[in-house]
């Protein structure tokens, strides 16, 4: 009887669908058919007499074996990485497909204008930007890399913090010449506060106004970012505003200069992917863009004249 083998191909479809749970996702990844990618998962199995994955209306989720399978799949693709390179006479082989999950502000108001310096650095690796406001499963392998605010207190995750950034409260200043500038936190309560919907803030770290103040209840409320910094723009209220995104729009002038707010980004990947050279290849490029352009997260780029809130300067840090 002739023994039956499986490829490094094979461990790369299985790989895909591992990290995706998805077929229609793993086939635009490999580029090749969703049929295609059935196929190879049911021959692979076949040739393993195991069963990888649980079929269901919602997607491929790997059983137990299929679980310590990926270890062993991943180990595969770190070495013929490596050996690609060293055949190649380069370094460390940077290419593939890097899904990387991030809070909407991050990911429109910083990384996105920096993706051309990422092909240039990196020509062969592609790059999918997830910004949809929930937590993605680095567990399942729903995400390479998450950018996050709080990260997971277990697990088998590599983290590190990225940067703090400061926030702070802003207004047009068409709406502070309609409705005055409040002098202080009490005042907040008679102006327009624009924040989260409360029930859908999906990371303790969005949670403002409580460390503003306890009786604020916000007239307008989004999940979106975006849409609280366009209506802030657009004069309907204030708003707790990140330094690097508010700084990017003059028209915008802090409030009550006194009270700022700390927060924290910070990198996870799961352990079984830092070792991968593309992870690495991200991990790094994000380093790098965040250290050159720290400024960015950390001063609202305005002169203090500008400010007309009066007191003591006020930090309020989330751990």
């Amino acid at each position: 009887m002739t023994k039956a083998h499986f490829t490094w191909d094979d461990l790369q479809f299985f790989l895909a669908v591992a990290r995706s749970g998805q077929l229609s996702t793993a086939a635009r990844k490999l580029r090749t058919s969703h049929a295609t990618v059935s196929r190879r998962i049911d021959r692979l199995e076949f040739t393993l007499k195991v069963k990888l994955f649980e079929r269901n209306p919602r997607g491929y989720v790997l059983t137990p074996i299929g679980q310590r399978f990926v270890e062993t799949a991943e180990k595969v693709e770190q070495e013929t990485e490596r050996l690609e390179a060293e055949l190649a006479g380069q370094g460390p082989a940077q290419q593939g497909v890097v899904r990387i999950s991030a809070p909407e502000g991050f990911s429109n108001f910083f990384l996105a204008a920096r993706f051309g310096e990422l092909s240039a650095r990196y020509p062969n690796l592609a790059l999918e930007l997830v910004t949809i406001q929930q937590i993605m499963a680095l567990s399942r392998k729903e995400a390479d890399l998450a950018v996050v605010l709080d990260p997971p207190k277990a697990g088998p995750y590599h983290v590190e913090k990225l940067t703090d950034y400061a926030l702070q409260i802003y207004a047009s200043q068409s709406y502070l010449d309609r409705r005055g500038t409040p002098e202080s936190r009490e005042e907040l309560l008679n102006h327009q506060f624009i924040g989260y919907i409360q029930d859908m803030i999906f990371a303790p770290g969005l949670d403002y106004l409580g460390d503003i103040h306890p009786r604020i209840q916000p007239s307008l409320q989004s999940s979106s970012i975006f849409a609280q910094l366009t209506a802030t723009r657009n004069g309907l209220g204030v708003c707790v505003l990140p330094f690097f995104i508010a700084r990017q729009y003059p028209e915008l002038q802090p409030v009550l200069s006194d009270v700022k707010l700390d927060r924290h980004y910070w990198l996870v990947c799961h352990q079984d992917l830092v070792q991968s050279s593309r992870i690495r290849a991200i991990i790094g490029f994000l380093r790098d863009i965040v250290a050159k352009d720290q400024s960015q997260f950390l001063s609202n780029g305005v002169d203090e004249p500008r400010a007309k809130g009066r007191g003591r300067h006020t930090t309020v840090s989330s751990g």
